[in-house]
């Protein structure tokens, strides 16, 4: 079980770090390569933006998970 956690743990972190660098900056982003530069007219971000943004809420919630989950598991 521990071991499960863990590789969730380092999966969730790289993609964590691959997610947040492809959000736009001031400057523009990485998500300008897949489609980020297409605005939608109702707001200010585009769909791709939507998107990512809610992948990577994703992702944190499963990484504070796995992160918990490793601290009750091995408490002493």
């Amino acid at each position: 079980m521990t071991i499960g956690i863990s590789i969730a743990l380092i999966l969730s972190s790289a993609l964590m770090v691959l997610l947040v660098l492809l959000h736009k900056g001031k400057g523009g982003g990485l998500s300008d390569l897949f489609g980020g530069g297409f605005s939608s007219s109702f707001g200010g971000s585009s769909v791709v933006e939507r998107n990512l943004d809610r992948l990577t809420i994703i992702t944190g919630t499963v990484w504070f998970v796995c992160i918990i989950a490793l601290g009750l598991l091995l408490k002493p």
